[in-house]
């Protein structure tokens, strides 16, 4: 993909997905997330019922009448986009490949995050951490974020969700909003998981084709693992293949929405031929209750 190729599709992502950002998630992303903290703000007037905790005692005296301390959530945010970028993310079997759609969903949520002035940063990562950008403020951040998300091309294929989650514990001391976007057709992640749950606010968005859940029967067909590389002759005509296949499809959907849910982490599915749109709003919506 030459730059001007890819300039084109950076733009037309940015159109598609600063829209959605500024019409729908903005006010959603700033009232789902809180801030860091408190910071202080003014003081004031002691009223009945404040609490005696935060007299300022040197104005005090200063007055000789009680003065409280007023603080305010403080709202800046730092927003860390973990996506997977191993061999089975370049799979789809409608318009787009699962890439496509995280990358969407990965800049809509970038979007939402400048909207609010908030740092964005990114991790593309395989079995291996492939790709690290700090977070930082801005349109021109966020445009380069979009471009390697788009033309990235990683050095492996496999998958370790686990070594991720390590590295963002090691790079990010302070809290931040995390959402990891990859089809998760990965286990034993659950520890690093509640380690980095502990400290930040996570959710999984697991993107997914409808052919990852369940193969149909088209009889003798040669299939390619797409994180190892080797092609065999599948007979999908054989119940017992298709049953064992959703059964280990099942198992690792299941994996991931239990492990999350016992770390205290959120997650949503979608479906690379369904609309992510309403299941992101939705998410928000709840989560800002």
């Amino acid at each position: 993909m030459d730059t001007k190729e890819i300039l084109k599709k950076v733009r037309k992502i940015e159109i598609k997905t600063k829209r959605l950002s500024n019409n729908i998630f903005g006010g959603e992303y700033h009232s789902s997330f809180k801030g860091r903290g408190m910071t202080f703000s003014e003081v004031r007037q002691y009223q009945f019922g404040d609490d005696v905790r935060t007299i300022d005692w040197n104005v005090t005296a200063r007055y000789n009448e009680p003065y409280v301390k007023v603080f305010e959530e403080e709202r800046e945010l730092t927003m860390m986009l973990m996506v997977d970028i191993s061999g089975s993310e370049f799979f789809g079997t409608t318009t787009q490949f699962k890439r496509d759609t995280a990358t969407e969903i990965a800049a809509t949520l970038a979007f939402s995050a400048t909207q609010n002035n908030d740092k964005v940063g990114l991790i593309l990562f395989s079995d291996a951490i492939e790709l690290y950008i700090p977070p930082k403020k801005g349109k021109s951040h966020v445009l380069r974020i979009i471009r390697e998300l788009i033309e990235f091309q990683p050095k492996s294929k496999q998958t370790n969700i686990s070594e991720a989650l390590k590295f963002l514990s090691n790079v990010m001391k302070k809290r931040a909003i995390v959402f990891i976007l990859s089809d998760f057709m990965d286990d034993d992640y659950e520890r690093t998981l509640k380690i980095a749950g502990s400290k930040h606010d996570i959710t999984g968005i697991r993107v997914y084709d409808r052919f990852d859940e369940e193969i149909p029967n088209l009889g003798l067909v040669p299939m390619l693992d797409a994180e190892t590389g080797n092609v065999q002759l599948v007979n999908t005509s054989s119940k017992n293949i298709r049953t064992n296949y959703k059964a280990n499809a099942l198992r690792l959907m299941d994996y991931y929405q239990n492990t999350f849910k016992r770390s205290g982490a959120g997650t949503i599915s979608t479906r690379v031929d369904e609309g992510y749109v309403k299941k992101l709003l939705g998410y928000f919506k709840q989560k800002g209750r």
